[in-house]
């Protein structure tokens, strides 16, 4: 996958994570003190969230190969 399919990839599930943060703030289960835990929407935000990271982590490898490769 190249760093632009990645990137794209990573602006889409940014905004799905937008979306659904802004779905948690009129969910009744939000408003509660541990509200969070339970909320499944939350747990979607997190699972997306950890997406996000690894997919940073492959732009980050594959622009590291290609310092190499300039160094060379």
């Amino acid at each position: 996958m190249s760093i632009e399919q990645l990137e794209e990839q990573k602006e889409e599930i940014l905004n799905k994570i937008e979306a659904l943060e802004e779905k948690c703030d009129t969910l009744e289960i939000c408003q509660e003190d541990s509200g969070c835990d339970k909320c499944k929407t939350y747990a979607e935000i997190e699972s997306l969230s950890a997406n996000v990271e690894e997919i940073e982590n492959k732009i980050e490898e594959l622009t590291g190969e290609d310092e190499d490769e300039d160094e060379d």
